[in-house]
This record gives structure tokens, C-alpha cells and sequence, in this order.
């Protein structure tokens, strides 16, 4: 977007002396006047959506450590177990309602939301006379997209979640607004009911970079639909047995839209991950990121959520967050070009440059896990050693590659922190696809959702020469046969080993564990596994002999012991955390 900043409120300063008839009264500096915000709702509306990349790396809206760490796909990373308060994500067993990680995710999505409702209530009092009805509108269809954006994020991660609309805003109701008010379908409700808004009211392109669309909106419907159709989230209640073919039709519907839209397939996989195609024909909404350099700022606009995540030793401040798992390069696994479904984790495998064996990968392990011995984010010159690694005995050798740029393209910031100056992708073309492709597999459609798997394979398997050229000889991946798509179940573990392989590393891996009913299933098979892990003779992730997933419990993650504590008995906790 070409036009985002922040309002900013600074406490003024009270200061006394030796009694209350001694304090000086100040007029407050720097403070904006309620007021005068609310007759400026075009400045309004910017400031809601600067609220997408307000984000830091103990409360990243891309939810990496609840989606991805929390999964079968990831190592926490860093210096230790007890660096940063993530750990109890990784292992379930330990996990209370007592971090702060998730505190201020809380209080930062409701700031979010709040930001809002504050630019609804300015185009309400004051749009159409500043800005004209049909843009008035139009704006109106954005906050709406936006407040669903994060309420979207507040029912991932929390389920039972207070719904704080304009009208609690105007009341300053919200601290008498509980969570209980409304089941988890009726909060979905609501929250779909903003999205069909900007459905109805967007265009399906914007002048402005960044701007949410019709299409945008269309995901996030298709989203909202596929999470439903499942089930209530709770695994006793969700999974293949529960699935609501309605709103798989409506799952079809809306991905149908953005099949037939201006969005498509790029053309090689490694390029939906380099900086100069973040805007791409595959980006349907991103957040949109920015160096100094680029945009003449004193900071830029960079990409906060991820900047725990550069690799160690490869940047100045990479502190080696977010590590593949083992699992997740053994998925890569293929047999005959094709996944090895029975057998991938049987034992620990890793290509070795230079040295290829009859194992081959799928070539989008390339693009997605950093290794010893390969290029760094394809550049010889930064080639990965074991050196790389900040605690080896602990996480392992692997460092993740989607979410940072190219090494020779500088860094955005220097030490003590760093950031990276990529988008964070909220919907891509390939992921909508994706979720049609399931909600084809699941009403019966096999054929046509082989189509589309198959048109991602080819694109992984066009993906080898421009980036990848010297894994080649590593390299085998073919298309689906008819065969596996003769029934639904074949067809549904095509599929759900495809979103795998495709979004690895991009946030959603638990997530859909959790949607299929197989969260519990799936992570306790992997924490046996995973505990023995040996690379070149190093065993590593022990700490994983203490993991545990309960269903019935570990499903949603805790509402913050802050919030429920906050105004006693205004929240109720979700089960099995109280």
C-alpha cells in the first residue's frame, strides 16, 4: 500500500512534589485528539491496515510458532529449550496459560481489531461526506476484511474469543463484552459475515498495492468454510467423520472465483520466495514489507514476526530460530518420482551435494530446508556448513529458507536485531488451490483435484534448473497416477501430503492437523521419532522425549492468564486448561 503509518499516543508527563496542590498540570504533547482522528477517516482506514505489520518476534501475526514449531515440521531454534518462551508450544505437555508470548498476541490482535472499529465508526460519522459514498464504501468493505483478517487469527489460536464490534466501541462496553457470548460457529459467523461484506463491495483489483480485493475476500471465505466443514475444532468432533458438505460446496464456490481470476501459478516455485516477485501473480493478499533502502524511511516497514529466524553465522544477527525437523526432509522423500507414503520416516536421510544416492526428493526441499553443504538461498558463495548452526546438539543442522531473502541482497537491519524486508504471504494462489482441491477430494470430485495437485507437481518439477541446478541429480518427482485417486482415501492422503510438501514452513502445517481430526495421531507418532535424531553423528531433539498432545485439551491454545485475570470472571478458560 503506498500510504501506511501509525497513530502514535505518548502519556504526558505528570510530575510532583512534596504535596497534590504541587503537581503541574501539562498540556499533552504529541497526543492526537479523539476527535479530530474521526473526522479523518481516509487517515483512519491507513491506520487500520498499518496494523497488519505491527508485529515483533514474540507475537508474530503469521502465527509461525503455532503453526509451524508447534507441528511436526519444526524445531524452536535458538540457543537453547529456555530461549524465548516458546518451548511448551513444541512439547504440549508443559504448555499453561501463563507466557507472555501469548499475552501480548492477545492485547496486539485486539489493537488490531480496535483500530478497526475506530476507522467503521469514522467512515460511519464522517466518510461519505470526506470521501465521496462510493469510496466510503468501498473503505468500509476493506476495515471489514481487515477486522475479519484478525478476528481470524483470535479464533485459530484461541477459540472462545470476546467479539468487540463498533457498537461495544461507541458503548465502551468492552470490558462487560465475555467470551461466552457466542459459540465458536456463531463467532465464525460474524466473522464471515465481514468477509461476504468486502466480497460484495470490493473490486477484484486495486489501484493501490496491498489494498484488499474481491478476491482476497473470496479466500478468506473459502477458508472460513474449509474450517468449518471439518468440524468444531475439537478432534473428539472433528475429522473425516464430521464433514459438512454444504459448506465444502461453499469451500468450492469461493475457490472457484479465484481459479478464475487474475491470479495464477508462477511459473517456478524458488521465485515466489525472492523479494523482486513478492507482489506477484501468485500473491493474492500479503503484508506488505519494505526496506529502508526501498522506500526512503528512516526503518522501512520490515518483517518483524520473522526476525528471529536468519540463519547462524550466514547474517550478522541470524539467531537460528525455526529449524526443519527431520520428518518434515524425510517427507521430501520419493520413490518412483512419487511420495513415500509407508515408508519416508523409516530412517534418517539428507542429501549430501555432490554425492547423490538412489534417494531422490521432491525438488521443493531445496527451496524450503537449508542444509550443510548446499548454496544459502541458492548462491554458492554463501554455501552452508555445520558451522552454521547455533545449537547443533539440541536443534540440528537445518535453518529454514521460504521467509528470508538471498544473502548477497544485504540486511536490513544490523545488529542487535535484524529483520528481513519480505512480505508475509496471507494467501497465496497455490494454497486457495490447495483447499479447492480438498473440498474436491472430499465431495467426490477425485479427478479434478488431481488435476490440480498434478499442476503443482509439474511446477516443482519445473523448478530445478533456474535456482536448483545443482541438486538435479537429487531431483525426482512425477505426477499422480488415476490409481491414486480411485477412492477418497487414496485421494485424501494425496492431497494432504501435497498441502504438506507445497506450505511447508509457511505457518499452516498444525493448523491443518488440527482441521483433519489428526492433530494427536500425527504429533505423538512424531515425538517418538523425532526424539532419536542423528545428523553426521550428532543426536539432537532429546528434549522431545517429554512431548505430549492431548486431544480434548490441546486443540485450541489457552486463553493468557493476563486477560483472564484482567476483570475476574469475565472469560471463561478453554477446557482443560483450568
Amino acid at each position: 500500500m503506498k500510504r501506511i503509518f501509525q497513530y502514535i499516543m505518548v502519556a504526558a508527563t505528570v510530575l510532583s512534589a512534596t504535596s497534590c496542590d504541587d503537581f503541574i498540570n501539562v498540556e499533552p504533547q504529541g497526543v492526537i485528539d479523539e476527535d479530530l482522528a474521526r473526522r479523518s477517516p481516509e487517515e483512519m482506514v491507513t491506520s487500520a491496515y498499518a496494523m497488519l505489520g505491527d508485529c515483533w518476534y514474540s507475537y508474530p501475526f503469521n502465527l509461525w510458532p503455532y503453526g509451524d514449531m508447534a507441528s511436526d515440521d519444526c524445531l524452536k531454534g535458538g540457543s537453547g529449550t529456555t530461549d524465548t518462551g516458546y518451548h511448551p508450544m513444541e512439547i504440549w505437555s508443559t504448555m499453561t496459560a501463563t507466557p507472555g508470548e501469548f499475552d501480548e498476541l492477545w492485547y496486539r490482535l485486539y489493537c488490531a481489531v480496535s483500530r478497526c472499529n475506530r476507522a467503521l465508526c469514522s467512515l460511519a460519522d464522517y466518510g461519505e461526506a470526506e470521501l465521496g459514498a462510493e469510496v466510503a464504501r468501498q473503505r468500509e468493505a476493506e476495515v471489514r476484511f481487515l477486522r475479519a483478517h484478525f478476528y481470524f487469527k483470535l479464533i485459530t489460536m484461541f477459540r472462545q474469543i470476546p467479539w468487540i464490534d463498533e457498537d461495544v466501541y461507541r458503548s465502551n462496553t468492552q470490558e462487560q463484552t465475555p467470551n461466552n457470548a457466542f459459540s465458536y460457529e456463531e463467532l465464525f459467523g460474524k466473522i464471515i459475515a465481514d468477509f461476504e461484506m468486502a466480497y460484495e463491495h470490493l473490486p477484484a483489483t486495486q489501484k493501490d498495492g496491498g489494498r484488499a480485493n474481491r478476491i482476497a475476500a473470496a479466500s478468506y471465505l473459502a477458508k472460513c468454510w474449509l474450517t468449518l466443514a471439518w468440524g468444531d475444532g475439537y478432534e473428539a468432533t472433528n475429522g473425516v467423520d464430521h464433514i459438512n458438505q454444504e459448506y465444502m460446496q461453499k469451500v468450492l464456490q469461493y475457490t472457484k472465483v479465484v481459479e478464475e481470476s487474475q491470479y495464477g501459478y508462477m511459473e517456478d516455485f524458488g521465485d515466489i520466495f525472492l523479494p523482486e516477485y513478492k507482489n506477484s501473480k501468485e500473491s493474492i493478499f500479503a503484508v506488505q514489507c519494505s526496506d529502508y533502502k526501498d522506500d526512503n524511511t528512516t526503518f522501512g516497514r520490515a518483517n518483524w514476526s520473522n526476525m528471529l529466524n536468519g540463519c547462524w553465522g550466514m547474517w550478522s544477527c541470524g539467531w537460528d530460530f525455526h529449524k526443519p525437523s527431520q520428518n518434515l526432509v524425510n517427507a521430501f522423500k520419493t520413490k518412483n518420482g512419487l511420495p513415500d507414503f509407508d515408508g519416508y520416516n523409516d530412517e534418517i536421510a539428507y542429501p549430501v551435494n555432490g554425492s547423490p544416492t538412489s534417494q531422490k526428493w521432491d525438488p521443493r526441499l531445496f527451496h524450503t530446508v537449508a542444509m550443510p553443504t548446499f548454496p544459502y538461498k541458492y548462491e554458492e558463495e554463501y554455501t552452508m556448513t555445520k558451522g552454521n548452526s547455533r545449537t547443533p546438539n539440541t536443534y540440528g543442522y537445518y535453518a529454514s529458507l521460504k521467509e528470508v531473502p538471498q544473502r548477497s541482497k544485504g540486511e536490513t537491519f544490523n545488529q542487535p536485531w535484524q529483520a528481513f524486508a519480505m512480505n508475509d504471504y496471507v494467501f497465496r494462489y497455490t494454497d486457495v488451490m490447495l483447499m479447492r482441491a480438498e473440498a474436491l477430494v472430499e465431495t467426490g470430485q477425485l479427478a479434478e483435484a488431481r488435476s490440480i495437485i498434478n499442476a503443482i507437481r509439474q511446477r516443482a518439477a519445473n523448478s530445478v534448473a533456474k535456482h536448483i541446478a545443482y541438486a538435479a541429480d537429487h531431483c525426482e518427482i512425477a505426477l499422480y497416477p488415476e490409481s491414486f485417486f480411485a477412492g477418497k482415501e487414496s485421494a485424501r492422503r494425496c492431497l494432504q501430503w501435497e498441502r504438506r510438501l507445497e506450505m511447508a514452513m509457511e505457518s499452516s502445517r498444525y493448523f491443518d492437523l488440527r482441521r483433519w481430526g489428526i492433530a494427536s495421531k500425527t504429533l505423538n507418532a512424531y515425538f517418538e521419532s523425532e526424539q532419536n535424531d542423528v545428523y553426521d553423528g550428532q543426536p539432537y531433539a532429546q528434549y522431545l522425549k517429554d512431548a505430549r498432545y492431548t486431544p480434548g485439551k490441546n486443540e485450541f491454545y489457552p486463553i493468557p492468564y493476563n486477560q483472564m485475570y484482567y476483570i475476574p470472571g469475565l472469560y471463561v478458560q478453554n477446557k482443560g486448561y483450568e
